[in-house]
């Protein structure tokens, strides 16, 4: 997998094997740090190196709503979500990335917070400050596959860019399951600018 790298970030060491107990049920947690000393997790539950696909999500990290609770976008829900079907199941994994603000960093991530304050949208914030609209990468997301021994995935997600990014990098898709969780009056904006100009797959139509 370090091959299809273009970035030549590549995942350098990972931990062992750890248990994980949460309010869903216990999960197993591992570590993995990249050629860019970033350091990622995995967690999930059951046998994923069997034959039958596996429940997953690819979760970018977001303090503000995995951490602080904000109610501004629908990452902690999403995450939340996840946890609860993989438990249901028993079997699945939720990768989570060090891909802060959609790639940007936690700092420019506020920055753009600010400019959304003033009236831009999440897509024009990030243009102003000189980014593009979405910034991350998921080659270290396949690396972390495989590594897990995960061939194929049913893959949480409303966001179409990482069902072809799996494909591109040889971890097969067999379905995309949405999940569409916490719309609240403060991220409907969010959400539609998502739908709307980000090509998310949400059954929301915005008035």
């Amino acid at each position: 997998m370090s091959g299809l790298n273009t970035d030549n970030t590549v995942i350098i060491e990972e931990t062992e094997a750890a248990q994980l107990p949460t309010p869903y049920g216990i999960f197993t947690i591992k570590a993995f740090r990249d050629s860019q000393l970033k350091e990622h997790a995995a967690i999930f539950m059951g046998d994923l190196a069997s034959s039958e696909p596996v429940l997953a999500r690819i979760h970018s990290e977001c303090l503000t709503g995995d951490t602080l609770f904000s109610l501004k976008c629908d990452c902690g829900f999403q995450l939340k979500a996840a946890m609860q079907k993989i438990a249901a199941e028993k079997r699945g994994v939720i990768l989570y990335v060090r891909q802060e603000g959609r790639g940007i960093g936690l700092f420019n991530k506020i920055r753009a917070y600010h400019l959304e304050d003033k009236g831009l949208d999440t897509v024009d914030a990030n243009v102003r400050l000189g980014f593009p609209p979405d910034a991350r990468r998921y080659e270290i997301c396949a690396d972390m596959f495989e590594r897990l021994g995960v061939k194929e995935v049913k893959l949480l997600t409303n966001n179409p860019t990482k069902v072809e990014e799996m494909q591109k990098y040889h971890i097969n898709v067999v379905e995309r399951v949405p999940l569409e969780v916490g719309r609240n009056k403060y991220n409907n904006d969010y959400l539609n600018t998502k739908e709307i100009r980000m090509g998310h797959l949400l059954g929301h139509q915005p008035d």
